[in-house]
């Protein structure tokens, strides 16, 4: 499992779009959908994504249980 006290520590508690993408190691197509499809959640600040890192982390430990 996953958790928050192990897992991307170098990484802001609020990170961006491209910081995401690093974090998974997606690209950009698979990042949007996994964001318009709200399988993580974000907040939209006018055109950038703004991401909580417990959204990441949670949905890495569902995706992992659907396995």
């Amino acid at each position: 499992m996953v958790t928050i006290e192990n897992t991307f520590k170098d990484y802001p508690n609020i990170v961006s779009f491209n910081q995401m993408r690093e974090m998974l190691h997606i690209g950009r197509n698979k990042a949007y959908t996994l964001l318009e499809q709200k399988k993580i959640h974000s907040i939209r600040i006018g055109r950038r994504h703004k991401i909580p890192k417990i959204s990441i982390i949670e949905f890495l430990n569902q995706d992992s249980y659907n396995n």
